[in-house]
């Protein structure tokens, strides 16, 4: 019984020393996700449905809930946020090429219809960004039309 209070008064002592220590935050500018909104042009309804249900993870600028800075709970924000702006950073969005932008466009409706995004995990503590059949069907119209818009320009004599 006594090994099993020192583990757990070690254990104490190593998650408040964690508590001084945390990752690096994603807080960049808002702006950034100007270039994006732009040239997509998405309607007032779908901007505030990424906002809600994709920025956090897929942009330069997370808003952070209270609870993210407890260690080790911020690592693992941070690595889903990492991971999330890997595979898709909106505020990169002008860094990409026209055939990037179209491929991540098409992948946002696969993710969104197959029910991987938001994460699991994100809708837990967010349930606004759970996603209803609406939501889902203008996000799908705007791609579509954003997909086409790019396309017509892409092709147009410069």
């Amino acid at each position: 019984m006594k090994i099993l209070k020192k583990i757990a008064v070690l254990a104490l002592i190593v998650l408040v020393i964690l508590q001084f220590f945390g990752p690096e935050k994603n807080e960049g500018d808002i702006a950034d996700l100007q270039p994006f909104l732009t040239e997509t042009n998405p309607s007032a309804s779908v901007q505030a449905t990424l906002k809600v249900a994709c920025f956090d993870c897929h942009s330069s600028n997370t808003e952070y809930p209270w609870y993210s800075n407890i260690e080790p709970i911020s690592y693992w924000m941070n690595d889903h946020v990492k991971h999330g702006k890997e595979e898709l950073n909106f505020s990169e969005w002008s860094t990409y090429s026209w055939k990037r932008k179209d491929h991540k466009l098409e992948e946002v409706i696969e993710e969104i219809e197959k029910g991987h995004m938001p994460i699991d995990s994100y809708l837990w503590t967010h349930s606004d960004a759970e996603l209803t059949e609406t939501q889902i069907e203008e996000i799908r119209d705007w791609v579509k039309t954003s997909r086409a818009v790019m396309a017509l320009k892409k092709d147009a004599p410069q």
